[in-house]
């Protein structure tokens, strides 16, 4: 190792316990290229994968509060072996993005969640007919470097939840426990009911002993739809079914270095394969998240049965595959394989980051799959 690069991955690490992810990455793109790890000539890190861009949520996807101490060895190698488009280039600060609508008689507050297990903000979704009642309720959870106002305008989650008369949480993961806004799906400590998990299954319990509804229902994107994962691993008695975007299953890894594997595709020994009724999204074309992932939520199905689709609805629409199935232990899975998509919500709304709107409406069809799994049905 010469002087200069050993100079960049020392300057690497000091940003990354200063909080600074995107310095951090910056620099390591430099010196695995062979410079100095000075000013870049590499693009501007604040710019956005918007629709129509492949969307990569990139390192941020595992960077954590306090890395752990490991041989910088591993480090230079677990970067160096990433997948093709896995580069710092995308990583940005989240930009200010306006709240999605609310129709008359709706309301999208902001609250404040505080317990024995921890603390986090959400935002809550309540239907213009809440005042008779909420027929479900459905924690989403943003990926890295996102907002829930940026994931809310993003997936357009409410709009259906209005239409069904369902409610919606949108947990804030903070910088104070990840830089770069992920949920740690990575860490052992919040991959059981306790860390993030027990904070966020308990605001989903609070909210829905407030409002008094019966069916509470999981999903996310990336980041977060791992952490969804997790939560309808471990709490199965509170959500009756999850959504899982560009995700990974519980126990894909145990830390920093495991996560970038996994998400890379290499074989994981410690993977679960959820016991509940799930609907997957995926792009065939996602190089931040690889699309073995998918078989690894699912475990081996039963009853299989496969359709094929188009969305023809929507300019440029994309192609797509279902596999349904039964899952070891009996329930519904769905798996929506979606032909040339990136690392973005399938269907989404271009207001938002990460959003493929070529693509089937993945928050229709997460909510047409949570309806049909209410009331203990499966």
């Amino acid at each position: 190792m010469n002087d200069d690069f050993a100079t960049a991955m020392r300057r690497s690490l000091q940003q990354t316990r200063a909080g600074n992810p995107v310095e951090a990455t910056r620099l390591i793109q430099e010196a695995l290229r062979g410079g100095r790890g000075g000013a870049s000539d590499l693009p501007p890190v604040s710019s956005a994968h918007r629709s129509g861009h492949r969307s990569d949520v990139e390192e941020a996807e595992v960077v954590e509060t306090t890395p752990p101490r490991r041989p910088l060895g591993k480090v230079v190698a677990g970067l160096r072996n990433r997948p093709q488009g896995f580069s710092g280039q995308g990583l940005r600060m989240p930009q200010p993005v306006t709240a999605p609508g609310v129709p008359p008689g709706a309301r999208f507050e902001r609250r404040q969640f505080k317990g024995p297990v921890g603390a986090r903000d959400y935002r809550l979704y309540l239907p213009s007919t809440h005042g008779s009642g909420i027929a479900g309720l459905v924690v989403m959870l943003h990926g890295c470097t996102q907002s829930p106002e940026d994931f809310a305008a993003g997936t357009a989650m409410n709009a259906q939840a209005e239409q069904h008369g369902f409610a919606v949480i949108w947990p804030e993961q903070t910088r104070m426990h990840n830089p770069s806004l992920c949920w740690n799906w990575f860490r052992a400590t919040d991959q059981r009911r306790s860390g993030e998990p027990a904070i966020l299954h308990a605001i989903a319990a609070s909210v829905a002993d407030e409002f008094s509804v019966p069916d509470v229902f999981v999903a996310g994107l990336s980041a977060g739809g791992a952490m969804a994962a997790i939560l309808a691993q471990n709490y199965a008695e509170t959500f009756s079914a999850v959504g899982v975007h560009s995700g990974l299953a519980p126990g894909s890894a145990q830390d920093v270095v495991s996560a970038f594997g996994a998400m890379r595709g290499d074989t994981a020994g410690a993977t679960e394969a959820l016991r509940a009724p799930v609907i997957v999204f995926h792009g065939t074309d996602d190089r931040t998240v690889a699309p073995v992932n998918v078989s690894r939520i699912t475990g081996p199905l039963s009853a299989e049965t496969q359709r094929s689709g188009h969305a023809a609805d929507q300019s440029g629409g994309r192609r797509f595959t279902v596999t349904g199935g039964r899952n070891a232990t009996g329930h519904p899975v769905e798996v929506w394989s979606i032909e040339g998509s990136g690392h973005a919500w399938s269907g989404g709304s271009a207001s938002g980051s990460y959003t493929d709107p070529a693509g089937p409406d993945a928050s229709a069809e997460m909510l047409r799959f949570f309806r049909q799994h209410k009331d203990g049905v499966r």
